[in-house]
């Protein structure tokens, strides 16, 4: 039997086209080839018949290689070439480039997240001056903790303020005003301050409502000391970091000495307090977290036959995806050449994965802004895996999600990784009542 490539060749030489693959894009971090074919006018039905009718980046420039070139992602690339290609209808306002495009370059790929990741990769090397208004990217709202300032505060912003800074960011939220209010609920269990000038402590200053309150340790009149205010700041930073669980453990350990002390009424009002906390952090994602330790790894079908795209995530930065061969047929072949399990495999393909190098806070926003934009879609194609606090990923957990994703399948509720819960899900799948 033929191989589809070959019949696809076949096709195009009958026709009188010549396919190349050209190496565009060497800025870009990992190499991109790109399938050429040149277009002439009258000859359009064999180039349409030869074109592939699947999602596809492309790029279409003009005979001399001159100029700006169209750049775009599709659901179907012959069904949207035949429109920008074909004989314009008349006095038709729709965009029609026919005799202005001499060349037709694209990449096959098998999600929006991948045609979205590539395509910010193209317009940046491509348009490097207005790239970011062609791509219209929403950055992603962050709560950040400014550590730079004599008296230490939060505030919600959408800005990274530069790689050597010394703020640190939580994030990203789905939208500024969940930000608002998370960064509003949690700082009502702590004492720092929520104005926004540059304090030069008075005593005789009057200090504010949250003072007045003792919502605040008013370090703008010497209501405190500047190493307690230090270690209430160092609070806070904890509670962020550890997405609430400092607090919520704070609180329990307080609670269980007032209850083994017989202080009952202290103990019912540290509860009360311990349920508001909780009620704050589980409506957090999973994905916010300090900028730093949002690694994990995203996994998205794949444009390659018998595969699935890794993109790994480290510190908020997409990585370049590798591709990762399953089904039926690629694990006959692998096993035959050395056998090896399918997380030793993945832990050896995300192995090869270069770390990232950010070329400034601007790229970082935008790697953020298009993480943001996948995760909190109503309906995601793909899966994300974050790593634990060691930095290890729940490996029986991305198994499994390879094995969805290439199917096809809907994302499972998140498993506990013992072993009885996880062979209590594996007979399920099977069937089996536990």
């Amino acid at each position: 039997m033929t191989h589809p490539l070959r019949l696809y060749m076949i096709l195009l030489s009958g026709c009188g086209l010549v396919l190349k693959q050209v190496q565009r894009l060497a800025d870009l971090k990992w190499a991109v080839s790109f399938q050429r074919l040149e277009f002439v006018a009258e000859r359009d039905s064999e180039l349409f018949a030869a074109i592939p009718a699947g999602a596809a980046v492309f790029l279409l420039r003009g005979a001399d290689e001159v100029g700006e070139p169209y750049i775009s992602k599709t659901s179907n690339l012959r069904r949207r070439l035949q429109r920008l290609l074909g004989p314009s209808e008349g006095q038709s306002r729709k965009l029609n480039l026919r005799h202005r495009v001499g060349w037709i370059e694209w990449l096959a790929t098998g999600s929006d997240f991948e045609a979205s990741f590539l395509l910010h990769g193209i317009l940046r090397r491509e348009f490097p001056k207005t790239y970011d208004r062609r791509l219209r990217l929403r950055f992603a709202p962050l709560v950040k903790l400014i550590l730079d300032n004599p008296y230490p505060r939060a505030t919600v912003t959408t800005r990274i303020g530069g790689l050597k800074g010394n703020a640190q960011y939580f994030g990203p939220f789905a939208t500024r005003v969940a930000a608002d209010k998370f960064a509003n609920d949690s700082l009502d269990f702590f004492k720092m301050r929520r104005c926004v000038d540059d304090l030069h402590p008075d005593p005789q200053f009057p200090g504010c409502i949250y003072s007045e309150m003792k919502m605040c340790l008013a370090p703008c009149f010497k209501g405190c000391t500047d190493e307690e205010y230090a270690t209430e700041v160092k609070r806070v930073q904890q509670y962020f970091a550890s997405s609430g669980q400092s607090l919520v453990g704070e609180i329990q350990r307080m609670r269980d000495d007032a209850s083994a002390s017989l202080d009952f009424e202290s103990a019912a009002h540290l509860h009360a307090r311990l349920q508001k906390v909780k009620a704050v952090t589980s409506q957090l994602p999973e994905i916010v977290r300090r900028l730093e330790d949002l690694n994990g790894l995203i996994i998205q079908p794949s444009a390659k036959p018998e595969a699935v795209e890794l993109f790994k995530v480290v510190a908020g930065h997409i990585c370049e995806p590798v591709a990762l061969s399953v089904g039926a047929k690629a694990e006959a072949a692998h096993m035959q050449a050395r056998p090896q399990s399918m997380e030793s495999r993945i832990i050896e393909a995300l192995a090869a994965v270069k770390p990232p190098k950010l070329r400034g806070a601007l790229e970082w926003m935008e790697h953020l802004a298009l993480l943001k934009r996948w995760y909190y879609r109503t309906v995601k194609v793909g899966e994300l895996f974050l790593s634990a606090t060691n930095g290890e990923l729940p490996m029986r957990r991305v198994v499994r999600g390879v094995s969805r994703v290439f199917r096809g399948e809907k994302p499972a509720g998140d498993l506990s990784e013992t072993a009885g819960d996880y062979w209590r899900y594996r007979a399920g799948e099977a069937g089996i009542k536990p």
